[in-house]
């Protein structure tokens, strides 16, 4: 019975051998493909991370390079051949030249120049916003009230990114029309946000007591002298009540 059972056991052993190399030559080069297109995916993977790396390098690189531009009509012509031809720094660049543009006296321009930015698709809502933000701020009293209103009224929605900054924007337009209700409005929603940056907090006081408006919690006196404190004092003449209403 050992000799026999001993026997048997060979046999099945070898018709598994048998078996594993009828099917290792059938479908063994499936195995080797996939270890193939394994490691070969990984090479690729790792020279396309290189080679964006390195995309990013060259572009921040130019970026500096016309940075250091002293003269802002020629930076702002380097940043747009820059914005030309580097996708990913394209839209960096394009606000870059915007400000030299207006650095250069060239408002109208910066204005379209942000305006066609606003209106690129395949940019994230992110720059676009922020495109519609500054040309607002460029344009000022320039743009039509209504047009400027309505922009803002966008930017401000709650979900927004800017959402206070253009909150600020409005309030100065609506002081400027004597809509003092309105503005005091505004300026109260930026107070009241929770996550509001201190130097927006002060500017926001400031305009809100000139505004004869009171801060939130605060009573008239009080509100005087928050608006008297010294930090609030080292906010630049720019931003004052009134100034800076053009955006």
């Amino acid at each position: 019975m050992s000799d026999s059972d001993s026997f048997i056991r060979e046999v099945s052993e070898e018709v598994r051998r048998e078996r594993l190399s009828r099917l290792l030559g059938r479908y063994g080069w499936i195995a080797a493909l996939v270890i193939l297109v394994i490691v070969g995916g990984a090479g690729f993977n790792e020279w396309r991370k290189a080679r964006i790396e390195a995309a990013a390098r060259e572009a921040g690189d130019r970026l500096r390079e016309a940075y250091l531009v002293e003269d802002p009509s020629a930076r702002a012509a380097a940043l747009a051949d820059l914005a030309a031809e580097s996708g990913r720094a394209a839209p960096l660049a394009r606000f870059a030249q915007a400000g030299a543009l207006v650095e250069a006296g060239e408002e109208a321009e910066a204005a379209a120049l942000l305006e066609t930015v606003s209106e690129d698709p395949a940019l994230p809502p992110l720059y676009r916003d922020l495109a519609l933000l500054q040309r607002v701020s460029i344009l000022g009293d320039d743009l039509d009230r209504s047009e400027r209103l309505a922009t803002l009224e966008t930017l401000s929605r709650p979900d927004g990114p800017y959402r206070l900054l253009a909150l600020e924007q409005r309030a100065l337009v609506r002081l400027e029309a004597g809509e003092l209700d309105q503005a005091r409005a505004d300026l109260e929603a930026i107070l009241t946000e929770p996550a509001v940056p201190e130097t927006l907090a002060a500017r926001t006081r400031q305009l809100l007591i000139a505004a004869g408006g009171e801060l939130p919690g605060l009573g008239p006196a009080a509100a005087a002298t928050e608006a008297a404190d010294p930090a609030d004092a080292a906010v630049p003449a720019e931003q004052g009540p009134l100034a800076g209403a053009n955006g």
